[in-house]
C-alpha cells in the first residue's frame, strides 16, 4: 500500500495544456475516483500516475518516492484497463499466471496465489476455461486477478465497467467495493459514471477542462457543491436551474425575481451579493414537490417517466433553458400541456452568482444533522 502525491502536475500534446497544476494528496488505502465529462482529462491524469504519459511539469510521488522518471513497470502500480485484453488462446489459470511467468517466477511459487486471488474473485471454478466461455463480468474478474498478482501498492481502473451491461455493472460495483475492503490497497478509479463515483469512493475528484473542480466526499460534493458545474455533474436527473436576478438580501436569505416575475427566496448569506445581480437558483428534483412550506414555482408538463419506484416530470418553467425535473410518487398522473404548481423550501435550495460559484447556504449541514445513523439488526 502507498500514499500518492501529486504536487503541479501539468501534461501537454503539442503545445496544447491538457493538465493544468493539478495538486492531489492521495492517502495510503483510500479509494479516489476520478469523474468529469467527456475530454476533461480524468484519463489522461491516471495515465500520467501510470507512468503511460510523460509528465511535462510537476511531481509525482508514489509512497514518498519521485516517480516521475520511473518506468512503469517500476512504479508499483497495476492497471486494469476498460478492454479485458485476454489472451483468448489462454485458459483463465494461464492469463493470470502470464505476468508472473514473464517475471521469471516459478510455477511452484505462483500456483497458491493464483489459487488464493482466484477464490476471493469467486472464479476458481473458470480456471481451465478459455476467455470465449466467460461473461463480460468474469472477464473482468480475471483482468482484476491478474493485477491483483502482480501484489502492487497502488491500483488503478481505467473505466473498467463501461462495457458490462446495468445488471453486471452492479455486481461489479459490489465486487470491487468487497474488494477494497478486504485488500486494502490504494484505489484510483476513472469514470464518467457518477453512480459508480457515488457508490465507490471514499473521496471524489470532479475534473474539467484539465482542472479540479472540487475534491470531497460523496455526501460533501452532494450537499455542498462548490459551484454550479459540480452541482449539475452529480445527481440523476441533475439539479435544475432557474436564472433571475437579486431583488432583496436579508438576514435569513436571498430573494431571486425570475423573468416571468415570480420572487422566490432562497436561505443563503448574501453579504457577498449586490442587489441586481445575475444569479442561478438550483434545486434538485428531490426537493421540489407539491406540498412544500413556500416558493410556488408554475410550469408546464412537458413529459412523465414512471420508473415504478417514482415518477419523474419535466415542466417548462420561465428562468429555465432547460425542461424541470421532480420526483414524484410512483403512481402520478399527468398529461403534457397541463399546467402544474410545484414548490420548494428556501433551505433546500442553493444560489449560484454570475461565475458559477455557490454561495454559502445558511445551514449546509442541515441534511448531515438530520440524517440518523440507522443499525441494522438481525436474529
Amino acid at each position: 500500500m502507498a500514499s500518492v502525491s501529486l504536487q503541479a502536475i501539468s501534461k501537454e500534446f503539442d503545445g496544447v495544456k491538457t493538465l493544468h497544476d493539478i495538486h492531489l494528496e492521495i492517502a495510503d488505502g483510500e479509494f479516489i475516483v476520478f469523474v468529469g465529462p467527456s475530454g476533461c482529462g480524468k484519463s489522461t491524469l491516471l495515465r500520467t500516475i501510470a507512468g503511460l504519459e510523460e509528465i511535462s511539469a510537476g511531481e509525482l510521488q508514489i509512497n514518498g518516492q519521485r516517480v516521475n522518471e520511473l518506468p512503469p513497470v517500476k512504479r508499483g502500480i497495476s492497471m486494469v484497463f476498460q478492454s479485458y485484453a485476454l489472451y483468448p488462446h489462454m485458459s483463465v489459470q494461464e492469463n493470470l499466471a502470464f505476468g508472473l511467468k514473464l517475471a521469471g517466477q516459478r510455477k511452484a511459487d505462483y500456483e497458491a496465489a493464483i489459487r488464493q486471488v482466484a477464490g476471493v474473485l469467486q472464479i476458481e471454478h473458470l480456471l481451465t476455461r478459455k476467455p470465449k466461455d466467460l461473461s463480460g463480468g468474469q472477464r473482468q474478474r480475471v483482468a482484476i486477478g491478474r493485477a491483483i498478482l502482480q501484489r502492487p501498492q497502488v491500483f488503478l481502473f481505467d473505466e473498467p465497467l463501461s462495457n458490462l451491461d446495468a445488471a453486471l455493472r452492479v455486481q461489479m460495483r459490489i465486487e470491487l467495493a468487497r474488494l477494497h475492503r478486504e485488500l486494502g490497497t490504494t484505489m484510483i478509479y476513472v469514470t464518467h459514471d457518477q453512480i459508480e463515483a457515488m457508490t465507490l469512493a471514499d473521496r471524489i475528484v470532479v475534473l474539467r477542462a484539465g482542472q479540479i473542480e472540487q475534491v470531497g466526499s460523496p455526501t460533501e460534493l452532494y450537499f455542498q457543491p462548490g459551484n454550479r458545474f459540480v452541482a449539475a455533474f452529480l445527481g440523476s436527473p441533475g439539479m435544475n436551474f432557474l436564472d433571475g436576478n437579486i431583488s432583496a438580501i436579508t438576514a435569513s436569505g436571498v430573494s431571486v425575481t425570475l423573468a416571468d416575475g415570480q420572487t422566490l427566496q432562497v436561505a443563503v448569506d448574501g453579504r457577498s451579493a449586490t442587489l441586481g445581480d445575475a444569479v442561478s437558483i438550483g434545486i434538485r428534483p428531490e426537493h421540489l414537490g407539491l406540498n412544500r412550506q413556500n416558493n410556488k414555482l408554475r410550469g408546464q408538463v412537458l413529459a412523465i417517466e414512471h420508473l415504478g419506484d417514482c415518477s419523474v416530470l419535466y415542466l417548462q418553467v420561465a428562468g429555465s433553458s432547460e425542461p424541470v425535473a421532480t420526483r414524484l410518487p410512483p403512481l402520478t398522473h399527468a398529461v403534457p400541456g397541463d399546467p402544474c404548481l410545484l414548490s420548494f423550501d428556501a433551505g433546500d435550495a442553493y444560489l449560484f452568482n454570475h461565475a458559477g460559484v455557490s454561495l454559502p447556504r445558511l445551514n449546509p449541514l442541515k441534511y448531515l444533522q438530520q440524517a440518523q445513523p440507522e443499525l441494522l439488526y438481525s436474529e
